[in-house]
């Protein structure tokens, strides 16, 4: 089948635009699987639509259909990824797609996931059920970037995210926030999108963060905190210690006495021991994996200087926000990062300011 040939009417991209959004909307949310939307129209009506729920099932297709209170038969779908076509720890989308009578099926890019790329044309057309790919391609893989970075990389989607002054310091005792309220909410939201957040141990012993998403109603879609500590020098006052427990809190070691170990296990701290290099530091790189094999797929690092430092030096962000003050920290600032950011400049190519209602306050985002 060729993708060229297929032709689109206004209505087809007004309805799609519907499945796009739907996904967009839960992306960082599905866990391993990805974000999708569907719609499902009859007579140029919307009879009913779907998307993904939360950690990945159900799907969007199951959801739209199981909640349709209309005869399907001769509706077109609208979903914005190819419908899966495997057993996973579901059945198979295509599957449930075609029991329900279903006539046409648009989506916009096939499934990167090889148990289902491209598989879904032969197993429709087998149904006399008609399939189109293309329409607002490019929209789509706009959405699906970290996605098909996860499946291609085996890695999660790192977003990096610093604040920093006028004068470039990132840290002032007489001023704990840099940049204003607006710009903190757009770094709960950053948070809010990704399933993880990683900081190193310093960052957690110095500014003891919460590391949550505290925007009234998103709360509970607070990241899993994953924290470098190579001899686990967490503090048992700290915020991250006394609210940790079995699903929120990893931490990456290489040695410490056991009765420390001991204590963070009882609390449910999930511990991952590493070794360490010659300049006593984690290999970034491991470390990604692992976090990928634990099942992360989008990382938010809120690292430090050093932290932040290591990845620009590996060009391990695939994506960098840049909240920018207009304001001067001054005689009482610390840690200046001018070299991190002639770095960041010179290791991401494309930047972009961003049209973010912050008052004064500028956010640019680097990407490779």
């Amino acid at each position: 089948m060729s993708l060229k040939k297929s032709k689109f009417s206004n209505k087809d991209k007004r309805y799609m635009k519907v499945a796009l959004s739907l996904a967009n909307d839960m992306v960082g949310l599905t866990g391993e699987n990805p974000s999708v939307g569907c719609v499902i129209v009859k007579n140029n009506e919307v009879i009913s639509s779907g998307q993904t729920g939360l950690n990945g099932r159900p799907h969007a297709e199951y959801n739209a259909l199981k909640s349709c209170k209309k005869n399907l038969k001769g509706s077109k779908m609208y979903v914005s990824l190819e419908p899966c076509t495997h057993f996973g720890k579901t059945p198979p989308c295509s599957n449930k797609i075609i029991n329900s009578k279903i006539k046409e099926v648009l989506f916009p890019i096939v499934d990167v996931d090889t148990r289902t790329k491209s598989k879904s044309f032969k197993i429709f057309k087998e149904k006399k059920i008609k399939v189109k790919c293309g329409l607002l391609k490019k929209d789509a893989k706009k959405i699906y970037k970290s996605y098909m970075y996860n499946k291609k990389k085996k890695l999660p989607f790192v977003t990096g995210k610093l604040a920093v002054s006028k004068d470039n310091y990132i840290y002032s005792k007489k001023r704990k926030k840099i940049t204003n309220k607006y710009s903190n909410d757009v770094s709960h939201l950053l948070r809010y999108k990704n399933d993880s957040i990683l900081i190193s141990n310093k960052t957690l012993n110095i500014d003891n963060p919460k590391l949550n998403c505290r925007i009234r109603g998103l709360s509970d879609f607070s990241p899993k905190r994953i924290v470098l500590d190579r001899n686990l020098s967490i503090k048992k006052s700290s915020y991250i210690f006394q609210s940790a427990n079995k699903k929120n809190t990893i931490i990456f070691y290489e040695k410490a006495p056991k009765v420390k170990i001991r204590r963070l296990i009882k609390i449910g701290v999930q511990l991952v021991k590493l070794t360490t290099n010659e300049n006593n530091f984690f290999d970034l790189k491991f470390v990604l994996s692992k976090i990928y094999y634990l099942g992360c797929r989008s990382l938010l690092v809120e690292g430090g200087k050093t932290l932040t430092s290591s990845f620009l030096k590996y060009k391990l962000f695939d994506q960098f926000y840049l909240f920018k003050s207009p304001n001067k920290l001054g005689k009482s600032a610390k840690l200046n990062i001018s070299s991190q950011l002639n770095q960041l400049s010179f290791k991401y190519k494309k930047k972009s300011k961003l049209n973010t209602f912050t008052g004064k306050d500028m956010i640019y985002l680097y990407s490779k």
